[in-house]
């Protein structure tokens, strides 16, 4: 399969997006462990339309306003992993949702480290807001961009719902 990326220079670093042609399938902060690995890559120059609608969500986000659109996303992940990513797509701006309370919303016995690694393989991230997951004691554990981005992002957010 055929993977299209381009670049997008954010407050927090550059970042990548990915696209199968259509939608996107990835985003990413660069340099960071989660960065995914494509056997067949186009040039990083790609313009298409999924691209140019990231753009302007991401543009609205950090400007700190409220992305009023998705783009079309098609994240690639076992079906387990794609219901922990339509959860989280449900937290609000400006809120957070521990590992927990998204395993509750699947099962009452569902583990928040099965959950954790479900959020830990998130391939598009903050529009698939995996940075609004915390502890069950309100701590920031874990993100694949590093703990300083995610809690930059979290501040943000609650400073635009004051």
């Amino acid at each position: 399969m055929t993977c299209f990326t381009a670049h997008y220079d954010s407050p927090l670093g550059g970042m990548t997006m990915a696209s199968d042609g259509q939608a996107l399938t990835a985003l990413w902060f660069d340099g960071t462990r989660r960065e995914p690995r494509f056997a067949d890559v186009t040039s990083a120059t790609t313009m298409l339309p999924v691209f140019d609608e990231t753009r302007r969500w991401l543009d609205m986000y950090f400007a700190g306003k409220k992305p009023d659109f998705t783009p079309q996303l098609a994240p690639k992940g076992t079906p387990f992993q794609q219901r922990v990513w339509e959860i989280l797509v449900t937290i609000p701006y400006g809120k957070t949702m521990s590992y927990g309370d998204v395993a509750r919303q699947i099962s009452p016995t569902m583990s928040a480290q099965a959950i954790g690694g479900a959020v830990g393989r998130n391939p598009i991230g903050i529009i698939i807001p995996c940075h609004r997951v915390i502890g069950a004691d309100g701590s920031l554990t874990g993100y694949g961009g590093g703990l300083e981005r995610k809690r930059w992002m979290l501040e943000m957010e609650n400073k635009e719902l004051r």
